[in-house]
Parts: structure tokens; sequence; C-alpha cells
């Protein structure tokens, strides 16, 4: 069957994890709750506008309902078992369960402020942003044509990867199906009887569908490795290793006040020692790749949005840190800062420098190292 491009098509999917991974760094450094819900509204507004009729694609949805029950279970928690934040506004007096002594600093119950409602809210709202974030390049790029990009050494790792994402939209897209068709045939689709009646198809189909992914992999030779000599496995082991590390230590100084000064020189070696790993270690996975996704300028800008958002974000939390985490003792509306309102606003360049799909197009047919 013949395909229609769409626009998305010439744009590597890595831009679009490094532009959600963007706004999600930009929303960890904030908890003013105008910028998360401009956040938020960005990251929308590029999805609507972006995705496509793929399966993946519709899985933002779910993405958007998981954020909710998490904000909605942060100011739970807040009610229910207290919050860090004192308060004078009272708003409710819950009956309080005695604990016994060793569980002291731990109540269940008792008075109700409003600003540890508000502080919960700050917190929960922030969480749900990361989840948008990530939500959005789950429906923006298509994970089959990322495990493409990744380097030979993370092929095996990819893979996994790349099935657990492609997991959950599937179920989404089966639980929809499945639900429909029952309300055709005037069963019920709802309650625990509509469940338990429509799991076991699902269930059902996933397996199906890894039957025939095994297939398709073992087909085209997966897990086929050259022989290495032990010394390059044992430095590739190490260098990737110890990259990591480095990395995971310098993205903690990053993200953390106290690590500014040794945060971005421990993570840029720590980048540098993973990728000579990852070189080393891409010589025992030789393969070849069909029409690879080219990292052109729109790809570049893309990223380059998302990495914007998050520097200039970063850099208002260290010089603005009361706009951008307003404060709850004394209760104050929180206020629009300018500047990092604009920074956010940069997350919109995907919108206007890549071509929106067609409508209804198909999607392209699998490429040889992606599954059938």
């Amino acid at each position: 069957m013949r395909t229609r491009t769409t626009g998305t098509r010439t744009l590597h999917p890595g831009a679009w994890w490094v532009w959600a991974l963007g706004l999600g760094t930009a929303a960890s450094r904030t908890t003013n709750p105008l910028l998360l819900t401009l956040l938020v509204a960005v990251a929308g507004y590029v999805v609507a506008t972006h995705r496509t009729d793929a399966p993946w694609s519709r899985s933002y949805a779910a993405f958007v309902r998981l954020a909710l029950a998490v904000l909605l279970l942060r100011v739970a928690f807040a009610v229910v078992l207290g919050s860090p934040v004192p308060g004078s506004h009272t708003i409710v007096t819950l009956p309080e369960l005695p604990l016994p002594h060793w569980a002291q600093g731990v109540r269940v119950g008792g008075r109700v402020t409003a600003e540890g409602l508000v502080f919960a809210l700050y917190d929960g709202l922030k969480l749900a942003a990361l989840l948008v974030c990530v939500g959005a390049a789950n429906a923006l790029a298509n994970p089959a044509r990322l495990l493409k990009s990744l380097p030979a050494a993370l092929y095996e790792v990819g893979v996994a990867v790349v099935v657990a994402m492609t997991f959950a939209p599937h179920l989404v897209a089966d639980v929809g199906r499945l639900r429909a068709a029952r309300r055709l045939r005037g069963r019920p689709d709802r309650g625990l009887r509509g469940l338990a009646q429509v799991v076991l198809p699902v269930l059902e189909g996933a397996l199906e569908r890894s039957v025939a992914l095994a297939a398709a992999m073992d087909a085209r030779g997966y897990g086929r490795s050259a022989e290495v000599a032990p010394a390059v496995r044992r430095t590739t082991a190490a260098l990737t290793l110890g990259g990591l590390l480095g990395v995971c230590a310098g993205t903690y100084g990053v993200l953390t006040a106290e690590g500014g000064g040794y945060g971005l020189p421990v993570l840029f070696a720590g980048l540098t020692v993973a990728l000579a790993g990852l070189w080393l270690g891409g010589r025992r996975s030789p393969r070849t790749r069909y029409r690879p996704d080219a990292w052109g300028p729109r790809a570049w800008l893309v990223s380059a949005s998302g990495v914007a958002v998050a520097a200039l974000l970063v850099v208002a939390a260290a010089y603005e840190p009361s706009a951008l985490h307003p404060g709850v003792v004394p209760l104050a509306a929180p206020t629009l800062p300018l500047w990092p309102m604009a920074a956010i606003l940069l997350g919109l360049l995907p919108a206007f420098t890549v071509p929106a799909p067609l409508k209804g197009a198909l999607t392209a047919p699998p490429t040889s190292e992606e599954p059938a």
C-alpha cells in the first residue's frame, strides 16, 4: 500500500524527546502554578497540532488523565496525612487517629489548613506537568524510529524500552476498541463486570502481539553479535558504567542548588566517558540502517527550543527564586514573571517550524529494523 508523506516524517524522533525533556526540566525548577500551567498549555498545543493518527499518539490523553490523578492524589494525601507547612487558616478539622509513640511526627486526620492545601496543589501540579511533558514526547516521537537511531551498544536495551513504551498506547487503544464493541452489542462496558470482561481479551491480544514481535525480531537476526576481545569488553563496561555514574552525579548537581559548582563539569565529563564506552560497545553489534533519520535544521530548532526553555528557567530559578517558588505562608496570589514566561513561550517554536502532519495520512511502512 502506498503512503503519503507527513510533515513529521522528516523530523528526527530524538528531537521531540530533547524538546519534551527540556520542558520537563523547566517544570522541575518551579512551583509557580501560572508557569506550570503555561508549560502544560505549550506542550498540549504542540501535541494537538503535530501528532498523527498512529497508536502511540493516542496515548497522550492517558498521560493527561494520569497527571490529573497524581494531582488529586497529592492533595488527598495533604488532607488525610497533613502537610509540613504550618498554617493559620483552618478549613476543616478531621477526626484524628491516635498513633503509638514510635510514630511521632506522623498524623492521620486533624487540622486541614489552606496553606497546606495550596502547598500540596503547587507540588502536585509540578509532578503533573512532568507527566504531561513525557506524554507529549511519547505522542510525537515514533518509538520504532527512535530505536533505529540508538547507538549499536544500546540496541538491546533500546528494544526493551521501545516495547515498554509501545505497550501502553496499544493497551489504551485495545481497551477503547473493546468498550466500543460492547456498547454496540448492548453489553455493559463500565463497572467491575464490564472491566472483568474487557481485561481478558486485552491480555490475550497483548500476548499475541508479543509472540508476533518475538518472531519478527528472530527473523531479522536480533541478538546476533560479533566477537570482541575480552580487554575491549572490560574497557567498554568500565567506561559506560563510569560515564553513567558521572551523568547521574552531574544531573543531581544541576537540579539541586547545592551542586551548582560541580554539576555541569561532572555532567559533561560523564557524557564524554559514556559516549566513548558506547562507541567501543557498538563494535560487538554490527548492523546497518535502512533509510536512517537525518538530524536536519528543523531537528536542531526543535531541540534547541527545549534546551533554551530549560536553561532560561534554571537561570531564573537562581536569580528570581521568589517568583518561581511563590510562598504559601502567608497566603498570597502567585505572580506571573515576564521573562520566565517569555522563555516558556519559546517551547512553541516547533508548532511554527515543523510542518503539521496531513490529517488521516497513513504512517510510513516499517523499515528493516522495525517490528512488523
